[in-house]
């Protein structure tokens, strides 16, 4: 039996010695040259709503294009479309906390635009700017939306027009081998996912919070 192998209050004393990475991590850890800091979670959730949030940075529609394709992330073409309008307006070092609405707060009937737009004004929700789609999407992996229990986020902004006029919303989806930024119709009874969130801003704060 190894010497490590002991508990303290259910807590594996062993693990906690590998964890620190063995003889040199303790001693590291023992001489202050080893510091643990407490992991910050990226999300909260409260009441099927879950909140974060992003820092712009001034991207482009067209800089976010080549951006998150460089670390594989998939653009439908028509939401290239829509990052390369002249709609598209970026923000630079604006932090916006963010409420991202679950699709379990409304009724199968009730999943329409208008009703999620209703719902986030009762709960003074306001319109995010559409970059925060590119922002959502860099922030978190499939697998992290999926522990939110979500497939896809839909960032409701400002509707803007594609190339064929259509208005849509830009939304992060979840993809069986890629992460991908779709667009999606954005008219005011368009239905939406029973798997999916709806992304509006809280408020615009000085400084980065979760």
């Amino acid at each position: 039996m190894s010497k490590y192998n002991m508990c303290i209050d259910g807590v594996s004393v062993e693990a906690v010695f590998n964890k620190l990475g063995g003889v040199d991590g303790a001693r590291s850890f023992l001489r202050g040259e080893l510091v643990l800091t407490k992991a910050i979670p990226k999300w909260r959730e409260e009441g099927g709503v879950i909140y974060f949030s992003v820092i712009s940075d001034g991207t482009t529609g067209e800089g976010w294009i080549k951006r998150l394709e460089g670390k594989g992330i998939r653009f439908e073409d028509y939401a290239k479309r829509v990052l390369c309008s002249r709609d598209f307006k970026p923000t630079n070092g604006v932090t916006t906390e963010v409420a991202v609405l679950k699709s379990m707060l409304f009724e199968n009937n009730e999943l329409i635009t208008k009703n999620i737009r209703a719902e986030a004004d009762k709960r003074k929700l306001e319109t995010p700017n559409a970059e925060l789609a590119c922002l959502i999407r860099e922030k978190f992996t499939d697998k992290e939306i999926g522990q939110m229990g979500l497939q896809s986020i839909l960032a409701m902004h400002e509707p803007i027009n594609d190339s064929c006029w259509l208005s849509v919303f830009l939304c992060v989806q979840c993809g069986n081998y890629s992460p991908w930024i779709q667009s999606h119709n954005a008219r005011s009874e368009a239905e939406w996912f029973r798997d999916g969130g709806f992304a509006f801003a809280v408020s615009q704060v000085a400084g980065p919070q979760i």
